[in-house]
């Protein structure tokens, strides 16, 4: 029964998500791109499971939702610094007469490193803050290792997506709207 229902409560977590997102942006595209940080973040408490040999469960699957949760959180975060750095760079050289790709790609560096540190922090301390979870024997620790063990796995490779891919992922649909611009203005 709790398999039956995770079937019905995990694509519906994604439904709300994706909706609050939407609400957030305005756009699709964002919520695309925060949407498909989502596997990666995943991939990597799925290793950790691997490892671990745990099998799914109702708990590894509430472990799952919440890094799902602080997944979509941090790159929401990410993206808002990403998009403010983009318009600031935007208005600057539209009032200067040019807008180029690598003065694109430098709005879009400087936005990531600015969110460096926190977004180091926060991942940080959730791990650390789940490894004596981890660690952790007596009543009650298995089932809390199995809602720990995705969350910590999920932190590593989240870590990696928002510094590096969801960056890059970024700049590559920008690129793509500044051309489409500029060949609209030909």
């Amino acid at each position: 029964r709790a398999l039956e229902r995770l079937q019905i409560v995990v694509p519906l977590t994604v439904l709300i998500i994706a909706f609050l997102l939407y609400l957030a942006f305005g756009r699709i595209g964002e919520v695309l791109i925060v949407l498909a940080t989502l596997p990666m973040s995943i991939a990597g408490s799925a290793w950790l499971l691997w490892y671990l040999d745990f099998n799914l469960s109702v708990a590894v699957a509430v472990g799952v939702i919440a890094l799902a949760g602080v997944a979509v959180e941090i790159g929401v975060i990410m993206l808002v610094y990403l998009k403010q750095y983009r318009d600031e760079y935007l208005e600057t050289a539209r009032a200067s007469g040019g807008v180029t790709q690598q003065g694109l790609r430098t709005a879009i560096s400087t936005g990531a490193l600015q969110r460096l540190r926190p977004i180091v922090m926060t991942m940080a301390a959730i791990t650390v803050g789940l490894i004596p979870i981890m660690i952790g024997s007596g009543t009650g620790s298995e089932v809390m290792q199995r809602i720990a063990a995705p969350m910590i796995g999920g932190m590593i490779s989240t870590l990696l997506l928002t510094l590096l891919v969801l960056p890059a992922v970024y700049l590559i649909w920008q690129k793509m709207a500044l051309h489409k611009e500029l060949a609209a203005a030909d």
